[in-house]
């Protein structure tokens, strides 16, 4: 082997193709290695063993493939050792006493011959050959039930294998703390150390199949799907409105997981079934019918698919189908629009049931720093708490705990959108869709959201027309060239002056009001100019 990898020409790549050769042991990542060697591809070779992927607060999230910068056997059990570890370290005895949970979904790789469940198997083994049980989900399950299971078992963490939106080649392994909310610092900085310390694989990390007889492996499969459904109803509110509404539902999953499991929250709730999306109802890896399975694609990922003469509408991007002359045509709510309107819901039913008005400060609604400060406008006339927080649902989730620890929250009902993010006498939102509801589930949970949603463009109106109108206009590009996304962010915090820090004052002939700027520390809101960081 030595005479070929002597081809690359760099003693760096040379060792680092040297060391994966010797640890992994799935035939299939190494023949992809050893035939880019074979061919002399330096560059996909560079790609794939360049730069070990970073582990931060959303955990590990990659191409699958071959090498320390992808998602594959080898990376799975590096970082599940490094986790375990420090585990270990933070809860010693009690880990072996509590355990951890691992779910899955349905994504897969047949190339280098990687899949979720696959990688959740070996994550499990790695945890059980050191005494640790493992609750290990035997079939694939939408997210919410890991962070669920960690709340309701009574964990120490949790381990999620998914991508969640990301492109069909991608997969990723979400960490949960004790708490059911996703990990934040410095937890991150702590198992990235762990990671690099525990490279070499425990012997028996390999062993997927001692897990068939292990006393440590648990299925909690049943135990968690009717204790979800059971803990979700309590936080519905005023279903018979939902039960005589005439508007058909339509539900689609994106060829992920949901289908089965938003029925049964339907079902859970005494709610009529939503139609499904036949072409992308099933779980599909190789997800068929869009190029990204995201939410935020709006029409693009589902209008092709739905036939409106059946009178449907899709809750997944709550887009509604109505008809007007004669005609039909498409109104595709946005996740700050959504978060407006579940936050002015979940205030309403808290004023149904709380008549004793002078608890209101009992009530929170939290938003990322990223979304439409429509709750804190609703916030400022009602009279409740409004918090902002930084993007991600990690520290709407963690927020959110710690204001259930202090006994702060009057009632507890959780609504959570990734582009906005709604907690009942709690609620919060960010802009990027994704929803939690109820307090038992600390992160994104569209399950649940499914069959709460009510989505009325005339409520949007009358909401703003309350509050004050929010308008949010904002899109992404794709790009992977760090030196041309330095030069982008360079030149907008220097926009009017190369020497002193100096941020744009109009966009689009509209006075900016206030720049934060997270990755600086820079918020001109502040007095001293520095960001606040929750």
């Amino acid at each position: 082997m030595e005479n070929v990898l002597s081809s690359t020409g760099d003693s760096k790549l040379d060792q680092a193709i040297n060391q994966w050769l010797q640890f992994d042991k799935n035939p299939q990542t190494v023949a992809l290695v050893q035939g880019l060697v074979k061919e002399g591809a330096v560059g996909e070779l560079w790609r794939c063993f360049g730069s070990r992927m970073e582990f931060g607060t959303a955990g590990l999230r990659a191409a699958m493939g071959p090498g320390i910068s992808c998602m594959n056997d080898l990376t799975i059990i590096q970082t599940t050792q490094g986790f375990c570890k420090y585990l270990e370290q933070c809860f010693g005895q009690s880990l072996k006493e509590r355990g951890v949970v691992v779910g899955f979904d349905a994504r897969a790789h047949p190339p280098s011959g990687g899949s979720s469940r696959r990688f959740a198997s070996l994550a499990a083994a790695v945890f059980s050959c050191r005494g640790v049980p493992v609750h290990l989900f035997c079939d694939i399950t939408p997210t919410p039930f890991v962070p669920f299971a960690v709340s309701h078992l009574g964990l120490c963490a949790g381990v999620m294998v998914t991508a969640s939106h990301n492109p069909k080649q991608d997969n990723g392994y979400k960490v949960y703390w004790e708490n059911g909310a996703q990990i934040v610092p410095p937890h991150d900085k702590g198992i990235s150390v762990a990671i690099e310390a525990n490279l070499e694989p425990w012997p028996e990390s390999w062993d997927i199949t001692s897990l068939s007889h292990s006393p440590l492996l648990k299925d909690p499969f049943q135990d968690i799907h009717t204790e979800y459904y059971r803990t979700i109803q309590q936080h519905c509110h005023h279903r018979d409105i939902n039960k005589s509404s005439e508007v058909k539902i339509v539900h689609t999953s994106v060829h992920g997981v949901g289908h089965a499991f938003v029925q049964s929250a339907f079902k859970a709730f005494d709610l009529r079934p939503p139609y499904a999306v036949e072409e992308q109802k099933d779980p599909d890896p190789e997800f068929p019918t869009v190029k990204y399975p995201n939410p935020e694609e709006g029409k693009g990922v589902l209008v092709s698919h739905i036939n409106p003469e059946e009178g449907r509408g899709s809750w997944s991007v709550i887009s509604t189908l109505r008809r007007g002359g004669g005609s039909w045509s498409w109104r595709v709510f946005s996740g700050n629009e959504l978060g407006a309107l579940l936050g002015w819901w979940v205030y309403q039913c808290w004023k149904q049931t709380n008549p004793d008005q002078s608890t209101v400060k009992s009530v929170y609604m939290l938003a990322s720093t990223v979304s439409s400060k429509i709750l804190r406008a609703i916030a400022l006339k009602e009279g409740f708490h409004f918090e902002e927080t930084l993007t991600g649902f990690k520290w709407m989730g963690n927020r959110a705990r710690e204001l259930l620890d202090q006994n702060k929250i009057h009632t507890l009902h959780t609504y959570y959108t990734h582009t906005s993010t709604v907690h009942y006498t709690h609620a919060d939102f960010e802009e990027a869709i994704g929803y939690m509801c109820g307090s038992a589930v600390l992160d994104k949970d569209g399950v649940s959201a499914a069959a709460i949603n009510i989505t009325l463009s005339q409520q949007l109106t009358a909401v703003y027309e309350e509050y004050g109108y929010h308008i949010t206009k904002n899109s992404y590009f794709i790009c992977h060239d760090q030196a041309v996304i330095r030069a982008m962010f360079d030149r907008l915090r220097h926009y009017d002056n190369q020497e002193d820090v100096s941020y744009p004052r109009q966009c689009g002939g509209v006075a900016i009001t206030a720049v934060r700027d997270l990755t600086t520390g820079y918020d001109s809101s502040q007095a001293d100019n520095k960001a606040v960081r929750r």
